[in-house]
């Protein structure tokens, strides 16, 4: 036996009986096993777990800043409110209901400006109404001797009855659900808890005063430290959306016209591959756009949007788009079609295609930069001119369609057939998939039109200023038709 060292490692070897020698393992109880065990499930699961936790974490505030900044401000919000309770001479001042300052930021304090205005004005409203109902019914049961309790419970009742009630209701359900629950809540406490309370009074105007003291911290925090604007993200992300219309449109057309032979990287298909998919994103914003409407509604003048902005038409914008959105849907669906039209068939229509898909693409990305800079497009016409000439262009090729084809070579050589009878009559099942197409991209180009005339009635809404940049290429464009 003899020890021998390598790589900074000391091992022992014993001689065997043919000359060699073997390695010496150590043999481990039972205990040494469970805890050798145990330490390499805690290095491999577990700790590698709660890396990979850690890492998506870091994600999350890497991909978007403004959810870390809004952690900050409701940090900072609930230290300043806290000093209320923490400090003697404040503390005497709003007694013992300190606390409800503490719980108003909590509940109030939303990531954009126009949730936090929302939530903070419909409490501090509902607060006041409720407790003034609660006081005078209060001294209305008090004064009704042994009926008190009656009059109080038939109160309640018909108050709840009828805030409940009035969030079943749309158009008070989007704006002031909130401040409903927050009615009945204070009522109920105002009300009910003023039956074993003398000083009834004291107690509302102490609550009410936190309660203002906490919505003003959430107000003044939320607006002057890195505001985040609702209104801004829905004008946003309805730019994005023209944008990912223009892409999935280009790329759907694209993709049906494309030359089979041609090859492409991976990364290049997946990136191909996203934009033909941006369309689902349109499909999908519905509850978004009319929930940054709602919120939008609320806040103050910022930026480029005044205080009465027609933040509602960003809803009508988005349900034309999203039409356009079903016909992009249904022309991705072409794409996969099992049943590939003939050659000549796609050569005959790709021109005129192409050019309708170039045509309505560069109106939608025209409408995205309206949207972005808030002002008027000095090209709107012309772009739209040429897309309905590209229509027009279509529907001319539709009157040409070619009704024979060429035999495939087998045919032509066990016919053995002459050179004149080397065509054959093509069946409508062949053209039926470009027909699909085509008819599509026509009415894709229709609704385009529809989304226009809505994103022209919010400039005029909203008065944008004219693109004065673009003022002077749109005239010498527009003499261009006229001299021709």
């Amino acid at each position: 036996m003899a020890p021998k060292v390598e790589a900074g490692k000391l091992e022992w070897r014993i001689s065997v009986d043919n000359g060699t020698t073997e390695r010496l393992v150590p043999t481990y109880g039972p205990s040494k096993r469970i805890f050798l065990w145990l330490k390499g499930f805690v290095m491999k699961v577990i700790l590698e777990r709660i890396a990979k936790s850690m890492r998506n974490i870091w994600r999350i505030g890497a991909d978007d800043p403004a959810k870390v900044v809004h952690c900050l401000k409701v940090g900072l919000a609930l230290s300043l409110v806290s000093i209320f309770y923490y400090m003697r001479p404040l503390y005497d001042g709003v007694g013992g209901n300190a606390m409800w300052a503490i719980m108003t930021v909590v509940v109030v304090f939303e990531s954009t400006v126009g949730a936090t205005f929302s939530k903070c004005v419909n409490r501090v409203v509902a607060t006041i109404l409720a407790g003034t109902l609660g006081i005078a019914v209060h001294w209305v049961a008090t004064r009704s001797g042994k009926a008190e309790i009656f009059v109080t419970a038939c109160s309640v009742f018909l108050f709840a009855f009828t805030a409940t009630y009035s969030r079943f209701v749309p158009s008070f359900k989007s704006r002031f659900d909130y401040g409903a629950i927050i009615f009945i809540l204070t009522f109920s406490l105002v009300s009910v808890g003023g039956y074993r309370v003398d000083k009834l009074f004291d107690m509302a105007q102490q609550r009410a005063s936190t309660i203002a003291i906490g919505t003003s911290i959430c107000i003044v925090i939320t607006v002057f430290l890195c505001p985040i604007w609702a209104g801004s993200q829905l004008n946003r992300l309805v730019q994005c959306n023209f944008v990912k219309l223009a892409d999935s449109l280009d790329g759907c057309v694209a993709e049906y016209f494309k030359k089979k032979d041609v090859s492409t990287n991976e990364n290049e298909d997946e990136e191909t591959n996203k934009k033909l998919q941006g369309f689902k994103c349109v499909l999908n914003s519905k509850g978004t756009e009319e929930a940054m409407a709602n919120l939008a509604r609320w806040e103050p003048a910022h930026g480029s949007f005044n205080f009465r902005h027609p933040w509602q038409q960003y809803v009508k914008i988005g349900a034309a788009m999203r039409r356009c959105a079903y016909c992009l849907e249904n022309l991705s669906i072409c794409t996969n079609y099992e049943t590939e039209a003939p050659d000549q068939v796609k050569n005959h229509f790709g021109e005129a295609c192409m050019s309708l898909s170039s045509a309505s693409s560069k109106i939608l990305r025209e409408l995205a930069d309206m949207i972005k800079n808030t002002r008027k497009s000095s090209k709107m016409d012309y772009l739209v001119f040429d897309m309905n000439s590209a229509v027009q262009e279509l529907h001319e090729t539709l009157k040409t369609v070619p009704i024979e084809t060429n035999r495939p070579e087998e045919d032509v050589k066990s016919e053995k057939d002459e050179e004149g009878d080397r065509t054959m009559a093509m069946s409508l099942h062949e053209i039926l998939p470009v027909a699909t197409l085509v008819s599509l991209l026509i009415e894709n180009a229709a609704r385009i039109q529809t989304t226009v005339e809505a994103v022209d009635e919010l400039a005029n809404l909203a008065d944008f200023k004219q693109d004065s940049k673009k003022k002077t290429g749109g005239n010498n464009a527009k003499q261009t038709p006229l001299s021709s």
